[in-house]
């Protein structure tokens, strides 16, 4: 009789399999069952940065047109950054800056030397990229928030992820559109704002959705909600558009994604690949 040995000479050839191999086989070993109702809340993360996206970008084509004044852009974001920078602090009553051990002074302090910084070099910024195109400096603007979108860690564990990448792409295409306002001032209070949007209001979000999952769903409808108003303002067949994409993503991907995993055929079994899983880190010593 074969025996699955390999210290034995048997008289069989070295590919010989008896009627038991298949008696091992398993199928779907690891494949996870998702429910609706948690990967719509998962795809928040998606529909905020898009409509991160979709504000700044009109923020930007607000002050172009002379719509919007650089000191009210800077008032109101002062002040949502004010009641952001509370609101991070009661959402956990500060047990995350106990940890982190990092005070309320020295925040303060990289706000004024940013602010300083960025407002010292603005007059820089606004003629940073004079010998440009526009047409060049709108799709260079493009490409960068669409990487920035491509590379954000939405909370997955994917070599593809990668903040770092993700924000500088993003403050990338707001100097290039800074760029292209009137003035100097325009400049400083856009990059400042791009850098409210883009790198501070992500952590509020993070912090809101491990904490308060209610709030957090409120505040992701109520933001789009603002991102669709003000894209109907300048475009309704845009908001059209914007609002069907944000309800495929939050809606209609959640179900095809459940849908596709009843097709999922993994098979395992004794063919796969050993994993050792006894701790050898004692040999390590």
């Amino acid at each position: 009789r074969w025996q699955k040995v390999l210290y034995e000479r048997q008289p069989f050839p070295d590919n010989y399999v008896d009627r038991r191999f298949l008696a091992e086989l398993r199928k779907n070993v690891h494949a996870r069952q998702y429910r609706y109702g948690a990967v719509v809340f998962q795809s928040g993360a998606v529909v905020q940065q898009l409509c991160s996206v979709c504000v700044f970008v009109l923020t930007w084509w607000y002050m172009d047109a002379g719509v919007l004044s650089p000191q009210r852009l800077f008032g109101a974001a002062l002040l949502s950054s004010l009641l952001g920078y509370i609101l991070f602090d009661a959402v956990d009553g500060g047990a995350g800056r106990w940890e982190s051990g990092r005070t309320r002074w020295a925040d303060l302090q990289s706000t004024l030397v940013f602010a300083a910084f960025t407002y010292g070099f603005s007059p820089v910024l606004k003629t940073l990229t004079e010998s440009i195109s526009t047409d060049t400096i709108y799709a260079m603007s493009a490409l960068m928030l669409l990487g920035h979108l491509i590379f954000f860690d939405y909370g997955a564990n994917a070599a593809i992820v990668s903040s770092t990448l993700s924000l500088n792409m993003a403050i990338f295409a707001s100097v290039c559109l800074a760029s292209r306002l009137p003035r100097s001032l325009h400049a400083f209070v856009m990059v400042t704002f791009a850098m409210q949007i883009f790198a501070l209001w992500p952590m509020l979000q993070k912090k809101l959705k491990a904490r308060t999952p209610r709030c957090y769903v409120a505040v992701t409808v109520l933001f789009a909600l603002a991102a669709l108003a003000g894209l109907a303002t300048v475009s309704s067949v845009g908001a059209v558009l914007f609002a069907s994409l944000l309800l495929a993503i939050s809606c209609l991907c959640p179900y095809c994604l459940i849908r596709l995993q009843l097709l999922k055929d993994n098979i395992h079994g004794p063919w796969d690949e050993a994993v050792i899983k006894e701790d050898l880190s004692r040999f390590l010593m």
